[in-house]
């Protein structure tokens, strides 16, 4: 791992499997890294300097990689490349990502950032100050910016900004990046900071007699902890004695503390077993909200692409001469009926994503981890490891990165061979398509049962690899800020929507165009003799159909054996964005004249598994839904495992989930169907 941030380089576009980039500084830009502790507002201020749209969330353990981006600095056309580091209390590293921090901010030349800018909570503020002081025992050039004084005056606190500065003797700026208050005069202070960097002298270390009363900010700042020959606990004594001075000369009260409704709410929130309940009755709303209001844009953009869209794509190939060739069915039965297909789950894949996002904002989903912990500790994980399982719902792969919040190698490794059992987002849209196909009037419970397996999957092969290749890791205790209940605004709660919606159409039909190629391709190559020529063959005897029907005996037990569903979930293995658009395009294929009516693609399903299941259609049903949800998740989430835990691991991975996945889904069906 280099010690020192990386060169400013392009990047490439986004996707859901990584956030959106912002734009990057010049070479040999000035470099300003924000660092703090987790929830104080790092990453929404990273995004308010640069313009990214880096993901935030009101819990911690978000930022897990290196963010940065370009923050013009005034009207002379300077600009700094801002490095947003991971979540972390003092320069002590714990886990992986707080190593980095440490790294970054205590790089040598040339690689030393210019200018730390150290966030902290108003609300916390001792906790953000052992970093602080840290950070000052170096010769870089320290900014403080006090976030959170909203919630710092509700609890009856209020920061004097100018006497923190007096204390610390660095510049100090209260800013509210939610609300982009007091940004602007953050980028001036760094400014200056820049401009006289190279005469910025370290702090002395001076006495101050009057520690332990209120500081005047004319005595000059507070002494600095001198650590120099110092063993750690000396020096750690040194450095919150001088927290308490520093506190003392800044922080004041400006009424009675009283008991906050973020403490009232939290006892019933967090209790051991209300907490649960009442968080499985939040994400039962979601999902019932969810697929009830999606409904009618849906069915609006369904008609819309299989009948003008569909319609004029057709006179176009027409137009150009290409109407008679194999070119017609790619693009009217290919690509627009599968591109077509995905775009109609947009307006569910919208109200999702600004459900959560509400939910994260407004610190709700902080209290999970806490109401798992319990749980967690059976797992033989800490309760930190629910933070990367929860990434996991929206996505696999950042979920993966996520376990490197966790300070045990044994922990990462099993946390991140669990992730792949929690359902991501791109099964939603086939979970969805299914069940309002087969289940109309219990849709949402449907998608809810789904999400309540992905949990229980997770604790039951996390149990049973702790009863043995975990035999003997031991978990550790939940340590965790649970940041206040806020009102969420709407600027976070809509641009955290659009940025995954963006992402998830960025990835969904780049994959989902290059799929429906391959498998038109697939479906065009005639197998065996009298079958016809290229691209004129019936698509049931084509070569696409044919390795799906030697895997289709595989399955059979389950009720899905037969090809059409089998090859589904073969495309599913690149990404399961493609899954509906591989059925779109092979219907449309094998029955053009009905396959642009609405609903056909539903009416053909409900066929091909009537059929492959003996008459037991909606338990084979759940049967693919099940074997969807635990088979390998896509082949960004296996680069991702290989990545952090190498290939040996990963291959372990694979075949674990295709056992459990295959297992679960025969038992549904041979025990469902006594019964159904």
């Amino acid at each position: 791992m280099s010690t020192s941030p990386p060169a400013p380089r392009s990047v490439a576009a986004p996707s859901c499997h990584e956030d959106a980039a912002a734009e990057q500084a010049p070479a040999g830009a000035p470099v300003v890294v924000l660092c703090g502790a987790p929830n104080v507002g790092k990453s929404t201020l990273f995004n308010a300097l640069t313009g990214a749209r880096r993901t935030v969330g009101n819990w911690p353990g978000t930022t897990v990689e290196v963010g940065r981006g370009a923050c013009p600095l005034g009207a002379r056309g300077a600009v700094a490349d801002v490095v947003d580091l991971p979540g972390s209390y003092s320069l002590d590293p714990m886990s992986p990502d707080e190593a980095l921090t440490r790294e970054v901010v205590l790089a040598p030349p040339p690689g030393r950032p210019d200018v730390v800018v150290v966030v902290a909570s108003a609300a916390h503020l001792a906790r953000s100050l052992y970093l602080v002081a840290q950070v000052r025992e170096t010769t870089l050039p320290v900014v403080v910016a006090v976030t959170m004084g909203d919630v710092a005056a509700r609890r009856g606190i209020e920061v004097d900004a100018v006497a923190l500065a007096a204390a610390v003797g660095c510049p100090v700026v209260a800013i509210d990046p939610r609300r982009r208050s007091g940004v602007d005069g953050l980028v001036e202070t760094v400014s200056r900071q820049l401009g006289t960097a190279d005469a910025v002298p370290r702090l002395a270390s001076t006495a101050d007699p009057a520690a332990g009363q209120d500081h005047d900010p004319a005595a000059g700042p507070v002494a600095a902890p001198a650590t120099d020959g110092l063993d750690d606990l000396a020096a750690a004594d040194e450095r919150f004695a001088w927290i308490d001075t520093v506190v003392t000369a800044s922080v004041r009260a400006v009424g009675r503390e009283r008991r906050t409704w973020s403490d009232r709410i939290d006892r019933f929130a967090t209790a051991p077993v209300i907490g649960p309940l009442l968080f499985l009755a939040v994400m039962w709303l979601v999902f019932q909200a969810t697929t009830t209001l999606a409904a009618p844009l849906q069915d609006a953009l369904d008609a819309f692409v299989s009948g003008p869209v569909s319609t004029a794509g057709g006179r176009l190939v027409d137009a150009v001469g290409l109407g008679d060739s194999p070119i017609r069915g790619l693009v009217v039965d290919g690509i627009i009926a599968g591109v077509g297909m995905l775009l109609t789950f947009v307006p569910l894949m919208a109200l999702m994503f600004l459900l959560l996002a509400l939910l994260e904002d407004s610190g709700y989903l902080a209290r999970a981890a806490v109401v798992t912990d319990r749980l967690m500790g059976r797992l033989g994980l800490p309760g930190r490891a629910f933070l990367p399982l929860v990434v996991g719902f929206g996505c696999n792969v950042p979920a993966i990165s996520a376990t490197r919040i966790l300070p045990n190698a044994r922990h990462r490794v099993l946390t991140a061979l669990l992730v792949p059992f929690t359902s991501c987002t791109a099964r939603l849209t086939v979970y969805v398509l299914l069940a309002t196909t087969f289940f109309p009037q219990q849709a949402g419970t449907v998608v809810f049962a789904m999400y309540l397996v992905s949990i229980l999957l997770v604790v039951l092969v996390g149990l049973a690899l702790r009863a043995t290749l975990w035999r003997t890791v031991g978990s550790d205790p939940l340590v965790i800020d649970l940041p206040p209940y806020q009102r969420p605004t709407a600027r976070l709660s809509l641009a955290a929507t659009w940025l995954r919606l963006e992402g998830f159409l960025r990835t969904a039909s780049g994959i989902i165009v290059a799929t429906v190629v391959v498998v038109w391709l697939l479906q065009s190559i005639p197998v065996g003799s009298g079958s016809g020529a290229f691209g004129e063959v019936a698509v049931a005897d084509s070569l696409y159909a044919e390795l799906s029907r030697a895997v289709a005996p595989l399955l059979a037990p389950a009720g899905f054996g037969a090809w059409e569903a089998v090859s589904a979930l073969l495309v599913g293995f690149v990404a399961k964005e493609a899954v509906i658009s591989s059925w779109a395009q092979t219907f449309a294929l094998a029955e053009p004249a009905s396959s642009r009516e609405p609903g056909a693609l539903g009416a053909q399903l409900q066929q091909t598994f009537d059929v492959a299941s003996g008459g037991h259609t909606g338990v084979a049903v759940m049967a693919f839904m099940v074997f969807l949800l635990a088979y390998t998740p896509c082949v960004a989430t296996l680069a991702a495992q290989r990545r952090e835990l190498g290939m040996r691991w990963t291959a372990f991975g694979v075949v674990l989930q295709l056992g459990v996945a295959w297992v679960l889904a025969v038992a549904v069906f041979q025990v469902g169907r006594v019964f159904w």
